[in-house]
């Protein structure tokens, strides 16, 4: 079975993005050597990304080629809205759960959930997400959107790695218990 990895830079007070959804905050962090983060590492393990509306039209907004052409993407959204035609972009609108089960048990490499917050605490309420790759920034945003909106249930995970990088982020892995 497929995995669903949840690989997201955070700041040290939980936030994923700035209150208009904004992420220029992690640019602010010098990188002069380029790391990387694990970011090429894991976009190796995949065929499939996942994200929320939100997320999709954010990246949208960015005013770049499509960012993964070579991966099926799957977007959660309340309405088909896509804006990408030409790339291998679906949406799913309705029964999230079930089409997201299904999607795990298709043959494949593992599903990348980019974000955002939102489709993140769905999936950990229905046990969907078996991994958490956080990267925790060296930045405090003081608001935002959190990480964990909308009340995620309890869960317990296991630490089954960590790695500080020379420009201040923490990678936590994490597996579902």
């Amino acid at each position: 079975m497929r995995r669903i990895i949840l690989y997201i830079a955070t700041s040290i007070d939980g936030y994923i993005a700035t209150p208009d959804g904004g992420i220029e905050w992690l640019e602010e962090i010098p990188n002069p050597t380029k790391t990387d983060h694990g970011y090429n590492a894991l976009l190796d393990s995949i065929d499939t990304v996942l994200m929320g509306g939100r997320t999709y039209h954010e990246i949208i907004g960015f005013g770049v080629e499509w960012p993964y052409k070579s991966k099926r993407t799957y977007v959660v959204s309340r309405r088909n809205s896509n804006v990408t035609p030409k790339e291998d972009v679906h949406f799913i609108t309705e029964d999230i759960v079930t089409a997201l089960s299904e999607l795990k048990n298709q043959d494949g490499k593992d599903i990348w959930l980019v974000g955002g917050g939102e489709l993140t605490t769905i999936l950990l309420n229905a046990n969907l997400i078996d991994e958490m790759q956080l990267c925790v920034a060296p930045v405090i945003l003081g608001q935002g959107i959190p990480l964990f909106p909308n009340k995620p249930k309890e869960s317990l995970w296991t630490l089954c790695d960590s790695k500080v990088y020379d420009t201040g982020m923490l990678i936590t892995t994490y597996t579902r218990k």
